[in-house]
């Protein structure tokens, strides 16, 4: 059996869903989340973000922006990837609520979002001592950035379950150091606990 892999982000739209996307579409057992206190979507100015409580099914944000301004929101692709995350699931999910399985890996695409997740598991004590690795890759939150990094992180993931890798404990570094030797992204790394 495979191993069971967490992506997250802040809202659980771009990076972590593209990530999501790939993972799944290559047969992984994935989940994603963000970490946000709600998930932003930019809105017709900066001062004026589309703001949705975590739980918001996709397609209820996805009709909301049609409504709002279609030509806007097909333009800067928004509609166009709450269509790829309606596809994928039904909702995007906060890591500190609905994060309740536990993971062989744990995948952050900013470093303020592995902050969380650390803290979060570290909190929630060690009930069942079983150690998930935590990586973050910082991703630039762009439509561009999101499907580079998507593919990256599809990279590692690969290095990760390969069939040569019999001890994810003691042969991490090895993977994080050849994976980073191939893309030139930021990495922390540490092992927490469920």
């Amino acid at each position: 059996m495979g191993k069971s892999y967490a992506i997250v982000c802040a809202s659980n739209q771009n990076r972590s869903m593209e990530a999501h996307h790939v993972l799944v579409k290559c047969g992984f057992q994935v989940a994603s989340y963000g970490t946000g206190s709600a998930v932003r979507l930019p809105g017709p100015s900066i001062e004026r973000p589309n703001i949705y409580p975590f739980g918001t099914p996709y397609d209820d944000m996805y009709q909301d922006l049609l409504v709002k301004d279609p030509k806007l929101y097909k333009q800067n692709g928004l509609l166009d990837m709450l269509d790829r995350n309606r596809k994928i699931k039904l909702a995007p999910e906060q890591w500190s609520i609905d994060a309740k399985d536990d993971f062989d890996v744990i995948i952050s695409c900013e470093e303020r979002c592995f902050d969380v997740i650390c803290e979060d598991l570290t909190d929630r004590g060690e009930t069942r001592n079983r150690p998930v690795h935590v990586i973050n890759i910082d991703i630039k939150d762009n439509h561009e950035d999101a499907l580079l990094g998507g593919r990256a992180i599809l990279q590692l993931v690969q290095m990760i379950d390969s069939e040569r890798i019999n001890d994810l404990d003691e042969e991490i570094q090895n993977v994080l150091q050849e994976w980073q030797g191939k893309y030139k992204y930021e990495i922390l790394h540490c092992i927490a606990y469920f």
